[in-house]
């Protein structure tokens, strides 16, 4: 039974997938963009319903960006206070967009701004939202979006339905759905949208990033072609310099699993896993990861996985094309030597 708290409405009212597109500096983060893609085909299960992107403070050529990558029409949110972050006056902006443009699902990519982000814009559209999905598909007869994600520990899939409310709202981890190809001969129409918030109630504090400094002339891992990961077997911070020298030298970026970030080893912008990034390298280095069900879910698109690991039994060298058995203190410096050798450096 609907909430009698929530106000009725017309679902008929609500058309069209839309998709938040998140921005990084002066370009999109490739999760909206691979939303983008899947929204295309969620409209056409929908019988043809528009595709549409929403971007705070962005520019014309992301939104154009945008249409390449599949949307029929970007809203950009023009607002100069809105150039820096904040959950509470973003969700203020795109509520008010949705509300006005009324899309039957409105997607958003579970980075870490995006799961901050999600819950406030659903409370602010009285809508539900279903977090981190790996699958999303269309039930013909109700119209109702299938959201499916992994149950808690990742044992069995749900699937969750929104049926009284409207826009179903979902959100879709880096990575876990393609990225579609860019066709710069697509048009679409661009909307500057002048959301004025009400006065900032988010408090603005700086605080030096150390870890995301170090990897800050890094690619994102979820667009990376090698990737370079350690997990709790590195042992401290010392380590992970080691992956970062090895990242650049193969012309890739690190990652790391969730017992890294929880050390403070690298920051969660580089977590890789069930509650991190989904990626889909050509090539993959683990070193000193286990390999628990929630990482190795997050790698299962690398074409080529090599481990490095004291322990030949854990699951992740058992899944790895390539099983180094040794001490990465050992191996990677060598490894290193060879390789600068082969490049001549």
């Amino acid at each position: 039974m609907p909430c009698s708290l929530w106000p009725q409405i017309n679902k008929a009212e609500y058309s069209g997938v839309w998709v938040y597109l998140e921005r990084e500096g002066n370009r999109l983060k490739d999760v909206g963009l691979e939303l983008l893609g899947k929204a295309r085909d969620l409209a056409q299960k929908l019988g043809g319903a528009e595709v549409g992107g929403v971007i705070v403070a962005g520019t014309e050529e992301m939104a154009r960006e945008a249409i390449y990558h599949g949307a029929d029409k970007v809203v950009i949110i023009d607002n100069p206070d809105l150039q820096i972050y904040t959950p509470v006056e973003y969700a203020e902006a795109i509520a008010r967009v949705v509300q006005k443009y009324k899309p039957e699902i409105f997607l958003i990519g579970a980075t870490k701004r995006g799961r901050e982000l999600a819950p406030y814009i659903a409370n602010a559209l009285t809508t539900g939202i279903t977090a981190d999905c790996t699958a999303l598909e269309i039930d013909p007869k109700t119209r109702d979006l299938l959201q499916i994600r992994p149950t808690f520990g990742g044992t069995y899939l749900a699937t969750i339905r929104t049926p009284q409310r409207r826009p179903q709202m979902a959100s879709v981890g880096p990575g876990v759905f393609p990225k579609p190809p860019r066709d710069a001969n697509r048009t679409g129409q661009i909307i500057l949208e002048k959301v004025e918030i009400q006065k900032r109630r988010t408090r603005l504090v700086s605080v030096e990033k150390r870890l995301e400094k170090d990897v800050a002339d890094l690619p994102p891992v979820e667009s990376a072609d090698v990737v370079v990961a350690g997990g709790r077997g590195l042992g401290s911070a010392e380590g992970f310099k080691l992956l970062i020298d090895l990242a650049k030298l193969l012309g890739g970026t690190v990652g790391a699993t969730l017992m890294a970030v929880r050390a403070g080893w690298a920051p969660p912008t580089r977590l890789i896993g069930q509650t991190g990034k989904t990626i889909r390298p050509k090539l993959y280095i683990a070193v000193g990861i286990s390999g628990a069900v929630q990482h190795l879910v997050g790698v299962t698109g690398a074409k080529i996985i090599i481990a490095i690991n004291p322990n030949p039994h854990v699951p992740m060298m058992e899944n790895a094309d390539y099983a180094v058995v040794g001490d990465y203190k050992q191996i990677l410096p060598l490894l290193l030597e060879e390789i600068k050798k082969l490049k001549g450096q």
